[in-house]
Formats: structure tokens, sequence, C-alpha cells
């Protein structure tokens, strides 16, 4: 497989950080694998029950080659993702800080501690 250079210009941008480019597109190379898994497992099981139905047992299964053959021939995630921050098709948000659980007031529980 042939090395693809990345223009580094794009990321000494005044208005990109280097290093949330690099997470963002790790963690959608991430999202990518798994959609890929997912599609891959549920095509490889669709022909799983068909060649149980029918009986057969062999240690390779043409149609499951195929099926690997074409994921093999993908482009990979990490590729796909580079491209959608290259184009800025890919964006992303910052979480929101959580506040931390206030203390509830104690007088209830001095209220219960009368009554009994």
């Amino acid at each position: 497989m042939a090395l693809k250079p990345i223009d580094l210009e794009f990321f000494n941008r005044p208005d990109k950080n280097v290093h949330e480019c690099i997470v963002a597109a790790s963690r959608r190379a991430r999202q990518i694998n798994e959609e890929i898994k997912i599609e891959f497992n549920q095509r490889v099981e669709m022909i799983t029950v068909k060649t149980e139905g029918e009986g057969e047992e062999n240690d390779v299964n043409p149609d499951q080659l195929k099926i690997s053959l074409e994921f093999e021939k993908r482009t990979k995630p990490t590729d796909t993702a580079l491209g959608e921050l290259t184009s800025d098709r890919l964006t992303w948000r910052y979480r929101e800080k959580e506040e931390a659980p206030k203390l509830v007031d104690e007088e209830p529980a001095a209220e219960e501690n009368e009554e009994a």
C-alpha cells in the first residue's frame, strides 16, 4: 500500500489546533471502524445462516471470502477520517462541564430525628 502524504500546513492555520485535530480524526476513525465491523458482521451472519440451512460444511466459504475481499479493498478508516478533516466536513464540539453535585440541606434530616 502506498503512503499518502498529508499537507501539514492545514494543521498550522491559526484557527486549527493540531492536538484537537488529531483527537477528532482518531475518534472519527474509530466510529467508522465500528460501523464497518457492524456491517461486515451482519453480512457474514446472513451468509452463515444460509449455509447452515443447506447442511454443507466447507472450511472456506466462497461467499464469505468475497465479502472479506470487498471490505479489504475499501479505504481505511483513518484515511477516510483524515479526508473528512482536511475537507472541513468533520466538526466537533466540546462537552459541557458538569457541575459538582450540591449538598442537600440537612434540615429534613433534623426533622426526622425530632419525630423519633
